[in-house]
């Protein structure tokens, strides 16, 4: 394992613990370590969050993929770091009955997490799967849909994680990620510290080059919009979250 893929699974396992034994409500993801103006904070329907029992406390994202993907009774979809669980959850709520939703995560912390976050909310149409976003252990044109949720900017390849993506929609299937993107050159410094990458920083990379990753994997019309965006203090540069929707084509 790569020092950046450990130091983003050592982050998360201590946030899955903290979640699940010390602090249930604590604020200690992407978008919370980071403050509300990450664009997360107040982007789930409370009802819905009721529904499932959680709290968007434990999204750890910087937006809600899942309100962007539009999702529909009967599809499949699959939440690239699906961590605790929230956004899958709330997917396979959307897509029942007919439906599943299927979470990737390679941090057996969060994981148990996710599971027993399933138990608790009742729902039967969820799958939690143990993997890297680079290598998704499901087939060819497989799913409707992919989601994410500040996830994709933690990864080295993020070509990679585009391609498999690709790989898994159906003809015609939506990618609808909520993702950091840099906004203003980061300083180069910043950039290497496996602290911040893990943070949702460093690992940020501006919309053209998130554009041109998209299209070479084959995606049509990618479509980034900016909701938030945020500067570090004494730190050259500026990352924002950003919604980013592209389709696979239908025949392709």
């Amino acid at each position: 394992m790569s020092d950046v893929k450990e130091a983003v699974r050592s982050r998360y396992a201590g946030v899955a613990r903290q979640l699940a034994v010390l602090q249930p409500d604590t604020n200690a993801g992407c978008c919370q370590a980071d403050g509300p103006d990450c664009g997360c904070s107040g982007s789930y329907s409370a009802d819905e969050l009721k529904e499932i029992g959680l709290s968007e406390s434990v999204s750890l994202g910087c937006g809600n993929p899942t309100m962007l993907a539009k999702l529909e009774p009967g599809q499949v979809v699959l939440d690239l770091g699906s961590g605790a669980g929230l956004d899958v959850l709330l997917s396979a709520r959307r897509v029942a009955p007919g439906g599943h939703a299927y979470g990737v995560d390679m941090t057996d912390e969060m994981l148990s997490l996710a599971n027993t976050n399933m138990g608790k909310a009742g729902i039967a149409n969820a799958t939690f799967l143990k993997g890297s976003i680079d290598k998704i252990p499901l087939p060819d044109s497989s799913v409707d849909v992919v989601i994410s949720n500040c996830v994709i900017n933690l990864a080295e390849d993020k070509a990679a994680v585009i391609n498999e993506a690709f790989r898994v929609l159906r003809p015609g299937g939506l990618l609808a990620v909520a993702d950091m993107v840099e906004l203003e050159t980061l300083d180069p410094d910043l950039k290497r510290r496996l602290d911040s990458w893990a943070g949702c920083i460093s690992g940020t990379i501006p919309i053209e080059e998130y554009r041109a990753a998209l299209l070479a994997a084959g995606f049509a019309d990618p479509d980034f919009q900016i909701h938030a965006t945020q500067t570090m203090p004494d730190i050259d540069g500026k990352v924002g979250s950003a919604y980013i929707r592209a389709r696979k084509p239908a025949a392709v």
